[in-house]
């Protein structure tokens, strides 16, 4: 690829950053469509989002994408915001247009198209929700919306994020969700068709860790973590050894990546090439991000 002034910028906002894969997912898109675009992450520490947020404005980049912790708190310094990311509350991919900084969330839509490709239905399923983050709000409601009645488990400490969105679901789907505790975990998880981890915990570097005790995923039949490096996590190993069905995050960050493309680009995203580049340099860094 060659950068010139003519090169537009997208890039990814967050901390951390480090162990991203949409740098190696965009890129070769882009390569592949022979777009004059270019993708690049950025740390950004929480008291310098706002001005972070602005220097993008001002640089005028095509387009970002948001992770873990400003999914939420990127909401108040945008423009405007897609129907689906206002009722979310939460924002993964920001589009600007001439200078105007449009919302979206890509999470929510990722998240449904992975269960589609692996045969998970949701109507009438019993799902458990780790974590009431920006990831936690989307599917937590597209979980909701298609017809899964859901509990929400979140830290005691933050016991209120939960709160905030089953007030939030209840409010526009009109549907009723549980908040549990942390410290009530195995309340949570009783009678749970799939659970979903939607936290940082058992990301690289800190892979051996798990949010859930292997003794409480007996009799769970699906279990998905949408922590995607490493591609299994501990959870997911404890998971598979107790008789569940387990499904990483690669597939749910393909996805929302090609929906964060589509709308750069306004065309057609090479799923299947985002998805392999994706595993290709997950395997070569073997999680040494």
């Amino acid at each position: 690829m060659e950068i010139s002034a003519k090169t537009k910028l997208c890039c990814l906002i967050g901390d951390p950053v480090e162990h991203t894969m949409s740098p190696a997912m965009h890129n070769a898109a882009f390569k592949e469509l022979g777009l004059d675009f270019v993708y690049l992450p950025f740390l950004v520490k929480p008291e310098q989002l706002a001005q972070a947020v602005a220097g993008l404005r001002a640089i005028n980049v095509r387009g970002f994408n948001v992770t873990i912790p400003y999914k939420v708190d990127i909401v108040p310094l945008l423009d405007s915001l897609d129907p689906l990311a206002e009722k979310i509350g939460a924002v993964n991919t920001v589009v600007n247009t001439s200078g105007s900084l449009h919302g979206y969330n890509t999470d929510a839509e990722g998240f449904y198209r992975a269960l589609e490709v692996h045969g998970v239905k949701l109507e009438g399923k019993k799902v458990a929700v780790l974590g009431a983050g920006g990831a936690g709000r989307a599917i937590s409601y597209i979980l909701t919306e298609k017809g899964a009645r859901i509990t929400v488990i979140n830290r005691r400490e933050h016991l209120a994020r939960a709160q905030d969105i089953a007030d939030m679901i209840i409010k526009d789907l009109g549907k009723p969700v549980k908040v549990v505790a942390l410290n009530n975990l195995a309340e949570g998880l009783c009678a749970t068709d799939i659970l979903v981890n939607t936290t940082s915990v058992g990301m690289w570097p800190h892979s051996g860790d798990s949010p859930v005790p292997a003794a409480l995923l007996k009799g769970i039949p699906v279990v998905f973590d949408i922590v995607y490096n490493p591609t299994e996590t501990y959870l997911l190993k404890q998971a598979a050894q107790a008789g569940a069905k387990t499904f990483g995050g690669a597939d749910m960050l393909a996805w929302q990546g090609a929906l964060a493309f589509e709308l750069w680009t306004g065309l057609p995203a090479p799923l299947d090439l985002m998805r392999r580049q994706m595993l290709k340099t997950l395997d070569k860094t073997s999680g040494n991000i």
